[in-house]
């Protein structure tokens, strides 16, 4: 009976043996399955945490490359410029393009007020002057801002409603773009001269177009080359306009004639003009004489002339 009994004991221990060695090699098995599943959980909410997928730019004209996010989650194209000049009255546009939107929405903000200006494609301010333009099925969402005045200079943000919220700034500059012609408004020019009229627009961005020049109100026809000696080759009348840090127009007459006189404008596609009164003459004048490229008999050298006259007749 008793070795009946150790019988007994020793299969109930050969069982929780067994029992035991069948855990451990099971443990040993799933052992590496819940190292990486803790990896991947670890993974997961730090990128949470610290805002993974989520691209906030500051202002510039460019920011390089995309960065593509293989999750899913939307992400801004930074290859657009966000820093834009217009001139005051030139529609302005600011283009957000946001890929892998899904069922997120685009808002644009002011953010001098926080005032939202337009969130999907429906405008959320009285001032009809903004609208969003959204070509079907597309990832562009340009803000259009009409007439716009110096006023409207400022940061704009681009917005997709996710948790945290999107954001890519854009600055907008709205300039007062103004041409000047060097010299004083009345310029005399002997007859048979050459008159030289410079136009220039330092302010301003640089895809206003060009400059047309106005004798009165006609357009000023330039002179097609000629053949034959040097003299005759060379147009009496040309326009020569150039891009370096401003736009700079040159209006050329050469062998000035009587019928030059007038009144002339300089009118860039995008600006304000500006005009002079130009006189052909026969002899000379005092106040604004071109000879050749220059203009000489200014107001100043008068007055220091007229200085120097005083100063010698307080000495005697």
């Amino acid at each position: 009976m008793t070795l009946i009994r150790s019988n007994v004991k020793l299969d109930k221990v050969s069982s929780q043996c067994s029992a035991v060695i069948i855990g451990v090699k099971m443990w040993f098995h799933l052992f590496p399955v819940f190292i990486i599943l803790i990896f991947q959980t670890n993974q997961i909410q730090a990128g949470y945490g610290s805002g993974q997928g989520i691209e906030v730019s500051t202002v510039g004209s460019y920011s390089g490359s995309t960065q593509h996010n293989i999750s899913g989650w939307p992400y801004f194209e930074y290859n657009v410029p966000r820093n834009v000049t217009a001139a005051v009255g030139q529609t302005a546009f600011l283009h957000c393009r946001v890929e892998q939107l899904g069922d997120k929405a685009v808002s644009w903000i002011r953010k001098r007020d926080l005032h939202i200006l337009t969130a999907g494609i429906l405008t959320y301010t009285s001032d009809q002057r903004f609208q969003v333009i959204r070509p079907d099925k597309s990832e562009n969402w340009t803000l259009q801002i009409k007439f716009p005045q110096e006023r409207d200079s400022g940061i704009y943000e681009c917005q997709v409603n996710t948790e945290p919220k999107m954001s890519l700034s854009y600055r907008l500059n709205v300039v007062e773009a103004r041409a000047r012609i060097s010299g004083p408004d009345d310029v005399y020019v002997k007859t048979g001269s050459l008159l030289t009229l410079t136009c220039l627009m330092s302010q301003g961005p640089h895809d206003l177009g060009t400059v047309a020049w106005y004798h009165g109100s006609h357009p000023v026809l330039t002179s097609p080359l000629q053949e034959g000696n040097d003299v005759a080759s060379v147009p009496r009348v040309a326009v020569d306009t150039e891009w370096s840090d401003a736009l700079t127009s040159r209006l050329k007459i050469t062998h000035a004639r009587p019928s030059d006189s007038g009144n002339y404008s300089c009118v860039p596609t995008v600006a304000e003009s500006a005009s002079v009164n130009v006189h052909v003459i026969n002899g000379e004048h005092p106040a604004a004489m071109q000879h050749g490229n220059t203009a000489a008999g200014s107001p100043t050298s008068r007055i220091i002339l007229v200085a120097v006259v005083f100063l010698l007749g307080q000495l005697r």
